[in-house]
């Protein structure tokens, strides 16, 4: 049985730590016999702005969105496994990856159907925070930050095994941040 696994990468700069991080999960799931379809988000120049052809409709499940946002579901709707890196900015997503969430995760795809399409999918948000752990911790972020990827937006979509990981001190981590992409996809083994 094949697993394929889409690889969701968001930062500006493509010699980021954020980008480094992307590329040994991409070759740690290659090596864990995935296929792995990366979607860097600003490198394919995704625009993150909500239009009107990709509003909800409460109305109608079945609601065609437009093209790029329809080429992007058959996307996440091919994955077993979503692994999304990101830099943590503001306390949330980049507003990149909050657009595409917008956009792409949208009423009759990702959520509002008796029975979710995107059950049975695994999920790893994986974000870097600048952050010391204990800092992150003290001051509730940890708790708050992890609970709306894991549960506001996995499993209101119908992903149960969600997972959030984050690479602590990201502004001083450096190489040894790579670890931590082994670490977080061990938590994705069965």
């Amino acid at each position: 049985m094949s697993k394929h696994a889409l690889l969701v990468v968001t930062h500006p700069r493509p010699d980021s730590l954020t980008a480094q991080l992307a590329e040994r999960a991409r070759v740690r799931l290659a090596e864990d016999g995935y296929s792995v379809d990366v979607l860097d988000l600003h490198a394919e120049d995704f625009d993150p702005r909500m239009i009107p052809a990709d509003e909800p409709d409460w109305a109608d499940l079945d609601k065609e969105y437009s093209p790029e946002v329809r080429a992007h579901m058959r996307r996440v709707e091919a994955a077993d496994t979503i692994v999304v890196v990101f830099p943590l900015w503001w306390f949330g997503l980049p507003a990149i990856l909050k657009g595409w969430v917008d956009r792409v995760w949208n009423n009759g795809f990702a959520y509002g159907r008796r029975v979710p399409r995107l059950r049975g999918k695994r999920m790893l948000w994986l974000g870097l925070v600048a952050y010391e752990e204990a800092e992150f911790a003290e001051l509730g972020w940890h708790e708050m930050v992890g609970r709306q990827l894991r549960v506001g937006i996995s499993e209101y979509c119908g992903i149960e095994d969600a997972k959030v990981h984050f690479v602590y001190d990201s502004l001083k981590a450096g190489a040894n941040a790579l670890k931590e992409v082994d670490v977080a996809l061990g938590t994705l083994r069965v």
